[in-house]
């Protein structure tokens, strides 16, 4: 049972049709009194709710009824609905406990992914709410539902994902959990600790596996190109528009997409972004005619929106739209058991690469080193150790003194870790340490950094360091 908040019969009628021909049952209330009546005697599986009832737009009226449902009915899931204009009134509802919001007028296929994605999570008992204080009957169902998560977890495909830590198993329930949903996903964590495998696992594990994954570097799209790139542009759009373009989202359409570096977008382009989030709408460089997309979002960054959208550097209406669900992937320092796991992977992987027989051990000495380093570019930092020492030594047992001979220590700062300013100031300041030790050698530079060259040449750009060329 779905319940219908709002005082225009017309809109009522109109979400009506909608959700009962999608199968639902449906409820309706055209004033606040009779939804609280409502949620006294029965509580929906949702309830889509507008933000004004009276003549004021304010939105306060609609934040009071939410306040009030959560009372009777705090597990519901409310979606908001709201002006394009009144966002911010959306965004406040969000941090008063509202699931999501939409706006008029609403795409009705958007509106009911929103839907199934709200019942499907509220559905999931809260990973750290399993138990509740003097309730013992709670207590006899722990078990079972720890292991429904472990069934789920092995089901979980992750083949390309290395590791057993408890950190990483708890991501492992938490994708397996969300994978079949179409809720958004917002992956953190530093640059190197496999963002774009999680987004992967996501793809590969859900209902979409069988249509497009299509990886977008946001980072490396210059302003100009946005909209080309993303929403693609007919013939004759631009100058050098010599034929037709498709988008990344048209690409991804019944697939999912992932928004990687999404912290870089620059104002502009994230207006540009929310509007296609929101709707799944838009419409390409040249065309006027508007465009539909059934697309899965995923997005990545290595930094701190919450922090960004307090300095105004990222808009909080889109940080709410991306982050219906976070999974923070921990730094290599943090889960070192999965180490020894991860070098035997790396070193199978070079190994069928060189299309080598050959078997390669690792001293239990060189591991114990491996486990004391700082790993500043974490999982692919440590990857790149172990190439180089594989390749070079040409040993079948890797010793710690040949780890130490390719190991290139570079200062991480003395500055707290979680810090913007400090990952920004330690970055800039390992590249130009690299670079006095490799003077314009690029391939040198980027391997010792655990980058590809690509990925240098845009750090070099955005911190205005300048190099000769090789």
């Amino acid at each position: 049972m779905i319940l219908i908040c709002d005082d225009d019969a017309t809109i009522r009628s109109s979400l009506t049709l909608v959700l009962k021909r999608a199968g639902y049952d449906v409820a309706e209330a055209g004033k606040p009194d009779e939804a609280l009546d409502f949620v006294r005697r029965t509580c929906p599986e949702l309830i889509l709710m507008d933000m004004n009832y009276s003549k004021t737009t304010t939105g306060e009226e609609g934040l009071e009824l939410l306040a009030k449902v959560k009372i009777f009915c705090p597990d519901v899931p409310v979606i908001l609905i709201t002006a394009w204009g009144t966002i911010d009134l959306a965004v406040r509802g969000v941090k008063a406990g509202a699931f999501d919001f939409i706006t008029k007028p609403w795409n009705n296929l958007a509106l009911l992914h929103h839907i199934e994605t709200a019942i499907k999570l509220s559905a999931e008992p809260p990973h750290n709410a399993i138990a509740r204080k003097n309730d013992k009957a709670s207590s006899s169902q722990e078990i079972p539902r720890q292991a429904r998560n472990d069934a789920e977890v092995q089901k979980f495909h992750r083949e390309n994902i290395i590791g057993k830590s408890p950190l990483l198993l708890r991501i492992f329930e938490t994708l397996a959990r969300v994978a079949r949903t179409n809720a958004p996903v917002l992956i953190t964590g530093e640059s190197g600790t496999g963002k774009e495998l999680i987004a992967e696992a996501l793809h590969l594990n859900s209902g979409r596996s069988k249509s497009p994954f299509i990886k977008v570097n946001l980072g490396g799209i210059s302003h100009s190109l946005f909209e080309s790139e993303m929403f693609g542009h007919k013939k004759g759009a631009f100058t050098d528009a010599h034929y037709d373009r498709l988008g990344r989202f048209e690409m991804a359409d019944k697939g999912s997409i992932f928004l990687d570096e999404i912290g870089e977008l620059d104002p502009t382009s994230q207006v540009k972004l929310l509007r296609v989030l929101q709707d799944q709408t838009f419409e390409s460089l040249g065309d006027s005619r508007q465009r539909q997309v059934d697309t899965r979002i995923i997005s990545a960054t290595n930094r701190n929106l919450a922090e960004m959208v307090q300095q105004g550097t990222f808009r909080e209406d889109l940080f709410y739209r991306i982050n219906l669900i976070t999974v923070h992937m921990p730094a290599l320092r943090e889960r070192l058991d999965d180490i020894p796991e991860l070098v035997a992977h790396f070193i199978r992987l070079q190994k069928q690469q060189l299309n080598s027989p050959d078997t390669v051990e690792v001293s239990s000495e060189a591991v114990e080193f491996l486990q004391k380093l700082p790993y500043p570019g974490n999982i692919r930092e440590l990857k790149n150790l172990v190439d180089r020492t594989l390749l070079v030594s040409g040993k079948k047992v890797l010793t710690a003194a040949d780890f130490k001979e390719q190991y290139v220590e570079l200062p991480t700062g003395t500055t707290p870790p979680d810090s913007l300013r400090s990952l920004e100031h330690t970055e800039r300041d390992m590249i130009r340490k690299a670079i006095d030790l490799y003077g314009s050698n690029h391939s040198k530079i980027a391997t010792a950094l655990g980058l590809t060259r690509q990925a240098l040449y845009r750090r070099l750009e955005k911190y205005g360091i300048q190099m000769n060329n090789e």
